[in-house]
């Protein structure tokens, strides 16, 4: 296997390879936008053009900045590995600003989080002009108010290179302009699993969709919701915010932003909003809880809705919100109540989730599993139940982010790093991971994905997705809850993918062509309703 050699690379650390060896020189000449499928080395042509930058510029810094702190850490490990150069200073929330400025002391290799960075510049204590080059990990983000928007716009004046990556940039043009125009993007690289230059090194990942039956029990819980619902669209409909008794989640978010902008337009005039205003309020209010119920009950399980309706009886100074005593006392909320007190049922997708992971690690020992889960209850009840195995072949922890809720106290940047280091070493062979686990995080022997439910979003179901099959063949399974918003959910993620995929293919056209313009400037007035 040829090695990439270059002075600022240790010998035998980077494979040669063509496509990435191409991107590469283009993203030392210009601006670029890289869209490659995970697995096949973004980082490897990040490291890349660090060496070329901190070769060519060895009086000038070099900034790479990822959305997570594991990930920072695993950039962090990378550089130090890969690279001739100082320690990469690794600059997180966990240091206070006072500190950060002390260590920022040019020329360096800095590796942090955006937020850092961004709040970091808005104080004007971080010094962009010393760097030579800036590369932003998981660049789709840099859309609307995320820091990477910020970050880029100070870089317009500046003599600073950029590089920007990531596997999956959402399915519309428009966010691709966006990005384009917001990090100053000059040229675009695209790759496919197909290109012949890549595809020597992709391997399979089958994805599996398994449906699995919605028990009677929860059926019958799920009536009580849906008729919380239709109670409420009613309401509204009678006090003429809706054109039809009828009305799903989108219509009932439109319908919230407005009633907050009409109690804002009262209270700006010096009015006090009126009775009729406070019970579309509530109405409005009372629908989404009882929609949220609904999934809870239909994609997660009975302990899910049981826990969020305790959730909704307490608050931090002992008492219920309006909404939420409106939403108690409904006669099908109570009712409900009283059923779920009697019922002592899991949603079924628990014992399949454990059977499917077990069975993977009995069969293949050596196997490494990512199971992910949208809430960190689902994660609890699913660590759990994998340690009920009297044969113990699944090593299950829980991998979350660092917020606390409640009593749901999160994981240190530490103890995430260091969770991650035994599920590599194969202390721990499955990671039971909210959503902190989707974005980048190299862990080379994932052999089997687990999705708990499908998620909406193409680029976060490529993201998860992308943790397998990076060495060797992988395998993906989605579970999916039968006649329940999950069936949606998964084939509107599909098309969504489908439709990423042709876009690209227009973007590279157009960027060859020269002419892929920005999105529009907004007009200097929008109303509400229009976002």
């Amino acid at each position: 296997m040829a090695t990439v050699a270059h002075p600022r690379i240790r010998p035998d650390t980077l494979e040669e390879r063509e496509y990435q060896t191409a991107i590469s020189e283009a993203a030392v000449r210009a601006n670029t936008l890289v869209v490659l499928p995970t697995g096949l080395g973004k980082t490897a042509i990040a490291l890349r053009v660090a060496a070329e930058y901190l070769l060519r510029e060895p009086t000038r810094s070099v900034l790479l900045m990822a959305p997570t702190r594991p990930l920072v850490a695993q950039h962090a490990r990378s550089l130090a590995n890969t690279l001739f150069c100082p320690p990469p200073l690794v600059l997180t929330g966990e240091i206070s600003p006072e500190r950060r400025q002390t260590l920022l002391s040019p020329p360096q290799v800095v590796v942090a989080t955006p937020q850092v960075v961004a709040n970091d510049l808005a104080e004007g204590s971080f010094p962009l002009s010393t760097f030579s080059l800036v590369i932003f990990d998981e660049a789709h983000r840099a859309v609307g108010d995320y820091p990477y928007v910020a970050i880029g716009a100070a870089l317009r004046e500046l003599p600073v290179r950029v590089l920007a990556m990531t596997a999956s940039p959402g399915s519309k043009i428009e966010r691709v302009q966006a990005v384009w125009a917001n990090l100053g993007i000059e040229h675009f690289e695209l790759r496919s699993a197909s290109d012949p230059d890549v595809a020597p090194y992709t391997h399979s990942t089958d994805v599996e969709p398994i449906e699995v039956p919605l028990p009677p029990e929860v059926r019958q819980l799920a009536t009580y919701l849906r008729a919380v619902v239709q109670k409420q669209t009613e309401v509204l409909h009678r006090l003429g915010y809706f054109p039809h008794q009828d009305a799903g989640r989108r219509e009932l978010l439109a319908l919230g932003l407005t009633l907050r902008r009409e109690i804002d337009l009262a209270r700006r005039r010096g009015d006090t909003p009126d009775g009729r205003l406070w019970q579309a309020v509530t109405a409005q209010a009372v629908a989404m809880k009882a929609l949220h119920g609904l999934v809870l009950a239909e994609t997660q399980g009975v302990e899910a809705l049981r826990k969020y309706l305790g959730g909704r009886a307490v608050t931090k100074n002992g008492r219920p919100r309006q909404s939420d005593r409106a939403f108690l006392h409904e006669p099908d909320i109570v009712e409900l109540q009283r059923k779920l007190d009697a019922l002592d049922l899991e949603h079924p997708k628990l014992a399949k989730a454990v059977q499917i992971v077990t069975d993977e690690i009995r069969q293949r020992p050596s196997s490494r599993v990512i199971l992910f889960a949208h809430y960190r209850q689902t994660a609890d009840a699913l660590v759990s139940e994998f340690s009920k195995d009297p044969e113990g072949s699944v090593r299950a922890a829980r991998f979350v982010g660092q917020a606390t809720h409640g009593s749901d106290t999160g994981l240190s940047q530490r103890e995430q790093v260091e969770l991650l280091d035994r599920f590599r070493r194969g202390e721990i062979n499955c990671l039971v991971a909210t959503s902190v686990g989707e974005e980048g995080l190299d862990i080379p022997s994932t052999d089997l994905v687990v999705f708990y439910e499908p998620v909406p979003d193409e680029v976060r179901t490529i993201q998860r997705r992308g943790r397998t099959g990076r060495f060797r063949a992988g395998r993906v399974v989605v579970l999916i809850t039968a006649g329940t918003r999950d069936v949606g959910t998964f084939l509107s993620a599909r098309r969504k993918e489908q439709r990423m995929h042709e876009m690209l293919e227009k973007v590279e056209s157009q960027s060859r062509q020269g002419t892929l313009a920005p999105p529009a400037p907004p007009r200097v007035q929008r109303m509400l309703e229009e976002f």
